[in-house]
């Protein structure tokens, strides 16, 4: 399923590959490492790459679902992570409409960039509508110079916080943190979600 936002990465996917396993889950998701869902659970990892953190959850007990649009990464996610009892899909948002039934935890990992502003609020909402009643969804946030070739926005996260509240979403976390991999002025914001109970 080919979309704007996967452009460029499936002509770089055996390099990707190998940068994205470079690091390790823990490492990309250090500071929220609290709260992930000690208690095995349903776990979609949306824009899942090769798997890297969809493996990691796997090990952990959870029952995860790769959401990945582009076939070169699923295809480097299955040889990599063959035997972690992962169900990969071939889907992308704003609509995810492959996935079914609701989630403990919602991981979305380099991926909110790629929306423009009209995808966002529907996304979202989708995504809102994908958690559990006491699910927590992790997003992460790239600030910086965008690369070549590639379909992708600088997002600010009280615009994100916003349009998580209007979709019934309680913002439990935000932190920021330097680019892991070391690219030049580039930057992440972390930020973490649980339903409200209200929908604005």
């Amino acid at each position: 399923m080919r979309t704007k936002g996967t452009q460029g990465y499936g002509a770089e996917a055996d390099v990707l590959a190998v940068r994205y396993e470079s690091l390790t889950s823990d490492e990309v998701l250090g500071d929220v490492l609290h709260l992930i869902p000690g208690k095995p659970g349903r776990v979609l990892d949306v824009g899942a790459g090769t798997g890297r953190d969809a493996a990691a959850l796997a090990r952990r007990g959870h029952a995860v679902t790769a959401v990945e649009p582009t076939p070169e990464l699923r295809a480097h996610g299955r040889r990599l992570h063959e035997g972690a009892g992962i169900t990969w899909l071939d889907d992308t948002l704003p609509d995810l409409s492959a996935v079914k039934g609701t989630f403990d935890l919602v991981l979305l990992v380099a991926v909110w960039m790629h929306l423009d502003e009209a995808e966002r609020p529907r996304a979202m909402r989708r995504l809102a509508g994908l958690l559990a009643p006491e699910g927590v969804m992790l997003l992460t946030l790239r600030h910086g110079p965008t690369p070549p070739g590639r379909h992708m926005f600088d997002v600010a996260a009280d615009e994100t916080v916003a349009q998580a509240a209007e979709a019934g979403l309680r913002a439990v976390h935000l932190s920021t943190w330097r680019d892991l991999l070391g690219r030049p002025g580039v930057r992440w914001t972390t930020l973490a979600f649980t339903p409200s109970g209200d929908v604005s």
